[in-house]
């Protein structure tokens, strides 16, 4: 897991960033101004990569930043990448001239952020600042644990150092102050800690050459090289600037929490009228999208023809952000009686155009990522991966079975099956978390404890939204009978497909929906999507090779989606 600084000043560039790390297990500190940045990583010795944008508030722009940054003995090494929204020729000139790790153009793209991180990790700079371990104990015969050890008595010694040292400063004791600072030099070249013997040696210079004013800065760079040798003690720990929003809860979010979990154990559900709820969703202008996804989208639709590539591929890839734009062409472009509903976001994107992909953005109704993340249990990244695979399944499923066509509406159907989590976080965030908490609590499956709180399930809520706001009846027949595909009246077939999908996914552990993982699972050809589609195979299908390549496809996605090599064997699944 990385730890991302962000400088820029954009709202919607620090969603977006924040939305594709989380996606990677990452974390993300966003701030605004250089000055902001500089004041971020002095306190935070744990950041390993900056982000930064070229044009920044407060009078100092980014490569000014990184100039600093390259300037100062400790951070030097930190890697920085310049990831801007109006880059020239001239400006990409200076920021190799300064050696950063790169300079890239917005908007963000989840490869090129992977790619960086996994830069920055093959060499971490923080372990530039001493020596490798294994060759050091091989070289001095230490044991690891005597060079920690030698490690912490140096940090110790240096603390204690620390009053004595702006006593003598007080008096500009040049002397008593060099005095105190050989024996630490000596012990910290001992110890293999050459930052921090880089940092006493700067402020030995400073006294030797009576530059006195410059003794407090001095003074900092020696604490932050004592922020050094922390993290190479402990690196487990997380600074308070990288805790996620969750981590973070507020008084009234726990509060509304103890009333839903409070009503039921009063035997007062469900929790929320199921009238009021229904009133809720029908008055829905949108399909709610994550605000990190939003983000991405609103940094993307610049209204230039040049963004509707990445845009169809935003739209292609995110549950919320397709059914929003599948809604909106099919609102701008009714179909009439010879004419088929809009199925493909792509191209649903197409036919929005440049100016109406701009105005959607502006309009995108926002659920917020941090409410879903329910660890160990539940993320908005862990649900994205599983509305993404299990549309991937299906259309393998499809491709494997023969259905050649329906594997475009089998992998759309996947990813927009479990829509009603979405429209559910949006409506009522602390009643979402309530409902996944209480399940993995007492082992229940989710459709049954969202009945108990609501009185309906979320399949239902995705079923009622997408009938009212006219999608494909094919996505529709799914989110309605996803958890009973035998009963199923229209297109049984696809219901079954993405049933399946949506087990595998289950039971290979491929993201995750929310719901607890329970002990009985009925052999494949025992569950009733099976039973709708086994008289539709071929005479020679073979089970057990079906399930052998199912594995190998979720084994190519986890690595897909974790941010590592993968991406050739998905991309040619089909082939």
């Amino acid at each position: 897991m990385a730890r991302i600084l962000l400088v820029d000043p954009s709202e919607m560039a620090q969603r977006a960033l924040r939305g594709i790390l989380a996606r990677g297990g990452h974390r993300c500190a966003c701030v605004n101004t250089a000055l902001e940045g500089w004041d971020f990583i002095r306190q935070n010795v744990r950041v390993d990569l900056v982000f930064t944008e070229l044009p920044l508030s407060g009078g100092i722009d980014g490569l000014s930043f990184v100039k600093r940054l390259k300037g100062d003995c400790l951070l030097k090494f930190l890697p920085v990448v310049i990831y801007t929204s109006h880059g020239d020729r001239e400006a990409v000139k200076r920021g190799l001239d300064l050696r950063v790790q790169n300079f890239l153009v917005k908007p963000f793209h989840d490869e090129d952020v992977f790619a960086e991180i996994d830069k920055s990790d093959a060499n971490p700079w923080r372990n530039r600042h001493f020596e490798e371990e294994k060759s050091f104990c091989r070289m001095m015969g230490y044991t690891p644990e005597q060079v920690k050890r030698m490690l912490s008595d140096l940090q110790g010694a240096v603390d204690a150092a620390i009053a004595p040292l702006h006593k003598w400063a007080a008096l500009e004791a040049a002397n008593e102050m060099l005095g105190l600072l050989q024996p630490l030099i000596a012990q910290g070249e001992s110890a293999g800690a050459w930052g921090m013997v880089e940092s006493l040696n700067s402020l030995a210079e400073c006294i030797r050459q009576g530059s006195w004013s410059h003794l407090p800065a001095q003074f900092e760079t020696i604490a932050f090289a004592g922020q050094l040798i922390a993290h190479r003690l402990d690196d487990t720990r997380c600074p308070d600037g990288f805790l996620n929003d969750t981590e973070q809860h507020t008084e009234t979010e726990k509060r509304e929490r103890a009333r839903w979990r409070g009503a039921v154990l009063a035997g007062q559900h469900p929790v929320i009228d199921l009238s009021r709820l229904q009133r809720e969703i029908d008055a829905l202008p949108g399909c709610p999208v994550i605000d990190t996804s939003a983000a991405s989208f609103q940094m993307a639709a610049n209204g230039h023809p040049s963004c509707i590539n990445p845009l169809m591929d935003l739209v292609d890839r995110d549950p919320g952000l397709a059914a929003q734009m599948l809604i909106a062409a099919n609102q701008a472009h009714p179909a009439g009686e010879n004419d088929n509903i809009i199925e493909d976001p792509r191209l649903a994107v197409g036919m929005l155009g440049e100016t109406k992909l701009e105005q959607q953005a502006r309009r995108l109704v926002q659920a917020r990522a941090r409410f879903m993340d329910l660890p160990p249990h539940l993320s908005w990244s862990r649900f994205w991966m599983f509305q993404t695979a299990v549309g991937r399944i299906a259309q393998y499923t499809c491709h494997y079975l023969e259905f050649y066509s329906m594997e475009s509406q089998a992998r759309m159907a996947g990813q927009l099956h479990d829509l009603g989590k979405l429209i559910l976080l949006h409506l009522q965030p602390m009643g979402f978390q309530t409902i996944v908490e209480y399940a993995h609590e007492h082992r229940v499956p989710l459709a049954e404890v969202e009945r108990l709180f609501l009185g309906c399930t979320s399949h239902e809520i995705g079923a009622r939204f997408a009938t009212r706001c006219q999608l494909s009846p094919h996505y529709t027949n799914v989110m309605r009978w996803i958890d009973n595909p035998e009963a199923a009246t229209e297109d049984a077939c696809l219901v079954a497909i993405v049933s399946l999908a949506r087990d595998l996914c289950r039971h290979l552990d491929v993201g995750a929906a929310g719901d607890p993982i329970l002990d009985q699972r009925l052999p494949l050809n025992e569950t009733p999507e099976w039973r709708v589609l086994s008289d539709r195979l071929f005479p020679s299908f073979n089970l057990r090779e079906f399930e052998l390549q199912v594995h190998g496809y979720c084994q190519q996605m986890r690595l897909e989606f974790s941010g590592k090599p993968g991406r050739y064997a998905i991309e040619n699944a089909f082939t």
